[in-house]
């Protein structure tokens, strides 16, 4: 049997005031999964996603994520851990405005010491199997929301990590380009990617995810397989 490649044990995340983020949340994901998280604001999604790449620590519990306890990390491990094991999409894409899209891409490659050479061939080629190839030597502020979001994709694949993690990745776009996107995560799940989307979006969800986990009050209220639609 497959070793998970996310184990969550008994994770509670409390804050200083109010009820736990996350209460006692148990949850593994096997390599290839593509697990959507939803629920309502407050319910604890951005906390899980947090804990799983290792910007957020739990109050008590376990967080293992390819072999590493992410949980254990001190500040420059968690950076490393982040940089070779995780790839992050965000809503509002995050890029550098001041930064060809090809420099945006190449950014993680040379951080973990990728010569620049080595980089620019890598982000050429993600680039455009990403389908954003021509858009190299722009600046992002020219592109498209749904090609700024491909161009945040292939900087996230760059250092080939073990895991995506999408965080609301259609919340910012309009309906054409979130379709784009959305054909883009099922397209890189289908390759093998493993991902965890956290998202409003129900359509994204059947669109993309293999198993969608719900979330309550902190708490996994349902957690079921699913057909991602095509």
């Amino acid at each position: 049997m497959t070793a998970p490649l996310i184990e969550l044990h008994e994770v509670t995340r409390k804050y200083d005031e109010g009820p736990p983020a996350l209460r006692e949340v148990s949850l593994s994901v096997a390599p290839g999964e593509a697990v959507a998280v939803l629920g309502p604001s407050g319910s604890g999604k951005s906390t899980l996603l947090n804990l799983v790449a290792g910007l957020d620590r739990p109050s008590t519990g376990t967080v293992t994520v390819d072999g590493i306890r992410v949980d254990k990390l001190g500040e420059a491990a968690s950076a490393r851990y982040r940089s070779t094991r995780i790839g992050l999409v965000f809503q509002f894409f995050n890029l550098l405005d001041d930064l060809t899209v090809a420099d945006n891409v190449m950014l993680p490659a040379q951080l973990a010491g990728t010569s620049r050479g080595t980089a620019h061939r890598m982000a050429t080629e993600l680039l455009g199997r990403l389908g954003v190839g021509r858009h190299a030597s722009a600046y992002p502020g020219r592109l498209s929301g749904g090609e700024r979001q491909r161009v945040a994709v292939a900087r996230a694949l760059m250092n080939r990590p073990a895991l995506l993690l999408a965080d609301e990745p259609t919340g910012a776009l309009d309906t054409a380009s979130g379709e784009d996107v959305m054909r883009l995560l099922s397209e890189l799940h289908a390759d093998g990617q493993t991902i965890i989307l956290v998202t409003h979006d129900l359509v994204l969800a059947e669109r993309c995810a293999t198993r969608t986990v719900q979330l309550l009050d902190g708490r996994i209220a349902a957690d079921s397989a699913m057909e991602p639609v095509r």
